[in-house]
């Protein structure tokens, strides 16, 4: 199959007050692994008139709020309303079709996207007409999940450290987190979770 591992960066976590300010998203085929290097990719910072958010928050993208408040072209920087159409542009060149309602369907992959992204995503314009996503969700959090122990999903952070990556801090950079969740889905492929659980 075909997923497609997605990743924002916002300016905080309510979705009616709050902006995103970076999307990222790797297009990823399970039958076909590539080296992460080779893996279609799409970034985009999202340029607003102003910017609302939490300290943290903006503290935490301080280097992405500097990329954005530069004057000089970047094909990398869009602003909302351009954001969606582009995206789109770039599922269709790697060959996802549009459905009969001429909407992009494609299935999203991220660590918290159910909770977290969505909500964001559905308020941008063009999101569920141009480009949609398929209601089942991919979270790398119940792969890594220990259910004996753990009382909550675990982090980004714990997830790699379960996978032994060499370094299990978050990067908190759309691209990188995105192709961090693809590392986090791979070991499943060969040997699914359903299959695993036959074994026992």
């Amino acid at each position: 199959m075909r997923y497609v591992s997605l990743d924002l960066e916002t300016t905080g976590g309510n979705p009616d007050r709050h902006q995103i300010i970076e999307l990222a998203a790797v297009v990823e085929d399970t039958r076909r692994v590539l080296p992460l290097a080779e893996l279609p990719a799409f970034r985009r910072c999202v340029r607003h008139p102003e910017y609302v958010g939490t300290a943290g928050a903006l503290a935490l993208n301080a280097g992405l709020l500097e990329e954005l408040a530069r004057k000089d072209a970047n094909p990398e920087r869009c602003t909302p309303a351009e954001l969606v159409p582009q995206l789109r542009e770039f599922l269709q060149q790697q060959g996802f079709r549009a459905d009969k309602h001429d909407c992009v369907v494609v299935t999203l992959a991220g660590k918290n996207i159910g909770p977290f992204d969505v909500p964001f995503l559905r308020l941008l314009p063009g999101w569920g007409t141009l480009v949609r996503h398929e209601p089942a969700l991919l979270d790398p959090a119940a792969f890594y999940l220990n259910w004996r122990k753990d009382t909550r999903l675990p982090t980004m952070s714990i997830c790699k450290a379960r996978a032994h990556f060499a370094d299990d801090t978050v990067a908190h950079q759309a691209l990188a987190d995105a192709l961090d969740v693809v590392v986090l889905l791979r070991p499943f492929y060969e040997l699914p979770v359903y299959k695993q659980v036959g074994q026992m």
